[in-house]
């Protein structure tokens, strides 16, 4: 059972505790943030329902070549981080500047997608910007669909979902797990709304965009039985909700939450994937192994035989246990910290090769620090060279440099 500094650290660590760039802030009523006009006032006409082709869960995947999440941008939120007890940065109007990141612009994506990335993950915690009802705040609302907008404009795939709302600290806003827990029905009500206003806003756009259920979700608190059962019942509730809705949403491709999004706790036979008329769900992990090198930064280089074989058995499980039976994966966040170069170098080629190569997209965890968003430029030499050849199809062997 995790005690409660342990949840706080995963809930820290889910929102990145490694150090971030501390980037200028930019006013978000400059012309040159974005935020200047709202997204209804600027979107394309989007009031019929794009394309929506007939292919599989799997295909769609397939498609997907280098992976980035814009992280600590839409996710932030008024937290703590630390788990000391304490918020950490607080604003009364929340904005994706707080953490210490600059406003999103498209010059973001552009960049992303010349160097080769045609997917991104936009997480967006929502816990700030309801009101008494569960309504989202428009704004928000549009600065959401604006951002989404930089990317899916440039024919990227696009994954949205509820972020730190299911995080580790309760008691400054975070409320899936805990609500999930003792008042089912709330939950539902709460969660329910949520997704009800994000279906209606996205309904038209087509198959590239992706809604995930939640964020690193589990019930440790519980037996194991009704843990697990508790977060099948909520994917079934997410997959149901959005199912309902007009537009594509009744066919539209779906992330679905493994159990702490861990792979060995979501290969569980008492992990069930939701049961979808469309067929169209897809299982979400990530991948931090092992934690200090990846979150920590306890451990500054990776790369041994031992190292390497546990990613590869690692990724295995996943081929046998979903890929091969049918199920698609993505894995939506992976990261390194501020690691020795060539480690980090050589731990995000391999994994980004040995996923590829079995259809499984691996999504960049990037809090900032790795890719400067003001500047447009990449903070790690080499980086990108390494992971474009990782997703060529070339048949080669990950050796570090």
């Amino acid at each position: 059972m995790h005690s409660k500094k342990l949840i706080a650290l995963l809930a820290a660590a889910a929102m990145c505790c490694t150090a971030f760039t501390a980037c200028g802030k930019k006013d978000p009523g400059d012309s040159s943030s974005g935020g200047t006009q709202s997204a209804a006032e600027d979107a394309k006409d989007r009031s019929q329902p794009e394309e929506m082709r007939d292919i599989s869960s799997m295909e769609l995947c397939g498609e997907m070549k280098l992976c980035w999440n814009l992280g600590n941008a839409l996710d932030v939120c008024n937290a703590d981080r630390d788990g000391d007890g304490k918020v950490n940065e607080h604003s009364e109007n929340v904005d994706e500047t707080l953490w210490g990141n600059v406003m999103t612009t498209p010059e973001v994506f552009e960049t992303l997608k010349a160097d080769g990335y045609n997917a991104v993950r936009i997480p967006v915690t929502w816990r700030d910007h309801l009101d008494e009802n569960y309504n989202i705040d428009e704004s928000w609302m549009d600065r959401v669909q604006e951002v989404v907008d930089y990317a899916y404009d440039l024919d990227m795939y696009v994954i949205i979902n509820l972020h730190h709302d299911g995080g580790g600290d309760p008691d400054f806003g975070a409320w899936i797990r805990e609500t999930a827990m003792n008042d089912y029905d709330t939950w539902y009500a709460k969660y329910s709304s949520i997704w009800t206003q994000i279906c209606e806003r996205f309904e038209n756009y087509s198959d590239r965009l992706i809604f995930e259920s939640m964020n690193e979700v589990g019930f440790d608190e519980l037996n194991t039985n009704d843990a697990y059962a508790l977060l099948n019942k909520m994917n079934q509730a997410f997959v149901d909700l959005v199912r309902s809705g007009g537009g594509n949403n009744p066919k539209r491709h779906l992330l679905i939450a493994g159990y702490w999004t861990d792979i060995d706790k979501s290969i569980s036979n008492q992990y069930v994937m939701p049961n979808d008329p469309e067929n169209r769900c897809i299982l979400s992990v990530h991948y931090y192994t092992p934690w200090e090198f990846c979150v920590c930064e306890n451990q500054y280089e990776w790369g041994t035989d031992i190292e390497v074989r546990t990613m590869e058995s690692q990724i295995s499980k996943l081929k046998t246990n979903f890929i091969d039976k049918g199920i698609p994966v993505i894995i939506g966040e992976y990261g390194t910290g501020g690691n020795e170069p060539a480690s980090v170098t050589f731990f995000c080629e391999k994994l980004t090769k040995l996923t590829h190569d079995i259809g499984i997209p691996a999504f960049l965890w990037d809090p900032g620090t790795i890719f400067n968003r003001e500047t447009c430029t990449w903070n790690r030499e080499n980086f990108i060279p390494a992971l474009q050849k990782a997703v060529s199809g070339e048949d080669y062997e990950v050796v570090k440099g």
